[in-house]
């Protein structure tokens, strides 16, 4: 399920990292967006709706990126996770993949859904659990939400034009982020300024720009993102070195580019992120 505007803007679970598909117009599938500005519109999240036009069955790996991806079923049938040989399969009306989830695949049938990309600061506020509890995986959204998610899903189900779908799941975010926690100044400032520099930054100078010990800031900044600070700077650094690759990308000039030693190094990291190499990540 691939868009080639949602993908300019981030990538996502369910609608940029598909198998056997293509992208923009002719792909099978239909992709709106909320009007910018509108009812749906909540800091933090960038919101997309998608819709399986052909009957093509969806089969895509789950990969690491720099956002917490909520996906809620309007479909019949649900979303099956399968998340290797040592767990077994679940299957879920509606999904969230953490920041850096563990191998997993996500297959469905006759999808429509409505995807949403939350930026850290707003998955603290809009989750209802801290980021680290996640663990790294894809859990149903009922586990976080409970009854909620099940009535907003049905409210959303019922609605027929898209920008309704969008205007009911923005106000029911706004009205969790008004009674949920925010991420702290320096939390949120320490995440920007990883994203601003691509990764490539020090952690001794992310404390710095704080005034917090390096402990301080790894034991605030893990608790409110999931991640360590040296981890989200890897995750940053391999989701733009991914798609620079996923765009045509010579492996070696991508590794200078985004700031690994090496193209040993690059591979190194795309295999310990997406759990494959780099050439076999171009076909993800």
């Amino acid at each position: 399920m691939d868009s080639d505007d949602v993908d300019a803007e981030g990538g996502s679970v369910a609608g940029g990292r598909g198998s056997g598909g293509g992208r923009g117009e002719g792909s099978g599938w239909e992709v709106a967006r909320p009007r910018p500005g509108g009812a749906a519109a909540v800091a933090g999240v960038r919101m997309a709706g998608f819709r399986d036009r052909v009957g093509r069955a969806l089969d895509l790996r789950v990969l690491p990126q720099p956002a917490v991806v909520v996906v809620i079923g309007l479909g019949d049938e649900p979303f099956r996770v399968e998340a290797g040989p040592a767990s077994p399969h679940r299957d879920n009306a509606s999904l969230v993949a953490s920041l850096s989830p563990g191998p997993a695949r996500i297959r469905g049938r006759d999808v429509e859904c409505v995807e949403m990309c939350l930026t850290p600061g707003a998955a603290y506020s809009l989750l209802g659990v801290s980021p680290r509890e996640l663990e790294g995986a894809v859990v149903g959204l009922d586990d976080l939400w409970g009854r909620q998610e099940r009535r907003l899903r049905e409210r959303v189900a019922e609605a027929t034009a898209w920008e309704e779908r969008f205007a009911l799941v923005g106000e029911f975010l706004a009205r969790r982020a008004a009674g949920g926690p925010a991420m702290t100044p320096e939390v949120a400032g320490v995440w920007d300024t990883i994203v601003a520099h691509g990764g490539r930054v020090r952690v001794d100078d992310l404390a710095a720009s704080c005034g917090w010990s390096r402990k301080r800031l790894w034991s605030r900044f893990s608790a409110q993102t999931g991640l360590t600070p040296k981890r989200a700077a890897m995750l940053v650094r391999f989701d733009q070195a991914a798609r620079a690759l996923r765009a045509g990308g010579n492996a070696a000039d991508v590794a200078l580019a985004h700031g690994y030693a090496d193209q040993s190094h690059l591979h190194r990291d795309v295999l310990a992120f997406a759990g494959c190499t780099p050439r076999a990540l171009v076909g993800v």
